[in-house]
């Protein structure tokens, strides 16, 4: 899964090169996450999500475990975003809402994280929306807020690392291989995640449950648990737009 799969031309923010760009919101939609069907998510999320996704741990690139929403059953498929770029959850991931904004190694100082924009969002124009940049070539408001939003979601996602560190240390998760059907028949796997197995986390010592407890980890353990079972809303979604699709 990789942090930067919805920018097709990441660059720099450069005070020189962008001071009059501007955003225009008033256009906005979420088409740029039509072809995943997972992302990225905090345990600080994890309450909010789990109300409307599966929230499951997968390996990313680097083998790491990751925690993260599932969004569709097929590759290249998020169910949440139809075609007009409308998404149809109430809670939309921060890894989604701060496109066209985001934290990514700099190419001059490896390890050094830069604020960078996706140079091809169609929302960036020098004539109509907010600019990224006062006159004088200071942050404008809106940058200062997308990039506190930024720091806020780096630091969310290198606390869920330590979470997720942890649960491996206690040996509580294990591989699951879920199996869906649509009403109308269609069968599909998802393969490859893993999740927490209640039998190992009911059989901690209580200085360890004490510790969960106390770090605001048994909470997230336990909203991942409750939204396994928006697993099978995944199988519904899909029906509904196959259906739709086939209506025309």
């Amino acid at each position: 899964m990789s942090q930067v799969m919805f920018y097709s031309r990441p660059e720099p923010l450069n005070k020189e090169k962008h001071l009059s760009l501007k955003l225009n919101t008033s256009q906005a939609n979420l088409t740029f996450a039509t072809r995943t069907n997972s992302v990225l998510l905090a345990g600080a999320e994890f309450q909010h999500a789990a109300k409307e996704y599966p929230i499951v741990f997968l390996q990313g690139g680097n083998g790491e475990l990751l925690a993260a929403a599932l969004l569709g059953v097929r590759n290249d498929e998020n169910l949440f975003v139809d075609a007009t770029g409308r998404w149809s959850a109430n809670y939309i991931p921060a890894f989604v809402r701060r496109y066209p904004f985001i934290l990514a190694e700099s190419e001059a100082t490896p390890g050094q994280l830069t604020v960078c924009l996706d140079a091809d969002y169609p929302g960036f124009n020098n004539e109509e929306g907010e600019p990224l940049f006062e006159p004088n070539g200071e942050p404008s408001t809106l940058m200062n807020n997308a990039i506190r939003f930024l720091k806020d979601c780096q630091e969310g996602y290198q606390r869920t690392a330590l979470f997720i560190e942890h649960l491996k240390e206690l040996d509580l998760f294990v591989t699951l291989s879920a199996r869906l059907e649509t009403p109308q028949g269609q069968k599909f796997a998802i393969q490859g995640i893993m999740t927490v197995d209640e039998k190992k986390l009911h059989a901690l010592e209580e200085s360890q449950v004490m510790a969960l407890f106390r770090s605001g980890e048994l909470a997230w353990i336990h909203a991942h648990l409750i939204s396994l079972s928006n697993i099978s809303r995944l199988a519904n979604l899909l029906s509904a737009r196959d259906q739709a699709a086939a209506q025309g």
